[in-house]
């Protein structure tokens, strides 16, 4: 087995889950890929299985019914705990994420517990969006940091390597949110504890195949969460404890 997974949520991504799984594949990076799919009713599921059936480093978890992008992350991270994987990573199945950008993700991870994919660092890198979206994306990442004190320019980012020791750290059954929420609220749970978290550039590009799966319920649960973390941290805009020393093997 390898020590990085890659762990996709899956709903509707038939057009485009063959293709990424390939990419993946032939990454010059030993990578495992985990499925998440929550029963797709366009078959996402069956070629899942089909693609982990002729390639071993691909595997499949089925979920009865489709009830977030946080409930099925948290169920893919507990997956991948209770195997070996030293870095796990989360990545959307629609190519607004770069496969080819995983080998760099984990050469920062070499020094950090975290390292998050930035649309923002450095300039803005996205393609496709119309201008509404940006200037909510933008908006949303300046509210978080105000809030919550987090200093990084992505904190809504969904394209993140985590460290076995941060991802065990993170308390994921204790984590009810979804969507835009549940990446502000991984993060801000292990910058608080003192985890190294670092960011580094990301292109992302709107999805060319399928159908976007935001909706304004995310939007709210993401707008009233951050308050909720930052009475979690006693009202705090820092870290509780300083940066923990860290460990390479860990």
């Amino acid at each position: 087995m390898n020590q990085t997974l890659v762990v996709v949520p899956t709903y509707n991504e038939r057009d485009n889950l063959p293709r990424l799984a390939q990419r993946i594949l032939n990454l010059p990076v030993p990578v495992d890929l985990l499925v998440v799919d929550d029963d797709s009713p366009d078959g996402t599921g069956q070629i899942a299985d089909q693609l982990a059936a002729q390639h071993p480093r691909i595997h499949v978890l089925h979920r009865k019914e489709k009830n977030g992008l946080g409930r099925a992350y948290v169920a893919g991270f507990k997956w991948a705990l209770a195997r070996d994987y030293r870095f796990i990573f989360e990545m959307d199945g629609d190519f607004s994420h770069n496969p080819d950008d995983i080998p760099m993700f984990l050469d920062a991870a070499r020094d950090a517990d975290v390292v998050l994919g930035s649309r923002y660092l450095g300039g803005i890198r996205i393609i496709n969006w119309p201008l509404s979206r940006l200037m909510l994306s933008k908006s949303a990442a300046t509210y978080v940091r105000v809030i919550t004190g987090m200093p990084f320019t992505d904190p809504t980012g969904g394209f993140k390597c985590f460290r076995r020791r941060a991802l065990e750290a993170v308390g994921l059954d204790e984590i009810r949110s979804n969507g835009y929420s549940f990446q502000i609220e991984t993060t801000h749970r292990l910058w608080r504890q003192g985890f190294k978290i670092v960011e580094v550039p990301i292109i992302f590009t709107e999805r060319e195949k399928g159908h976007s799966k935001m909706t304004g319920h995310i939007v709210r649960e993401a707008f009233f969460m951050v308050w909720r973390l930052w009475l979690q941290n006693g009202c705090r805009r820092r870290p509780r404890v300083p940066t923990r020393p860290h460990a390479l093997d860990a």
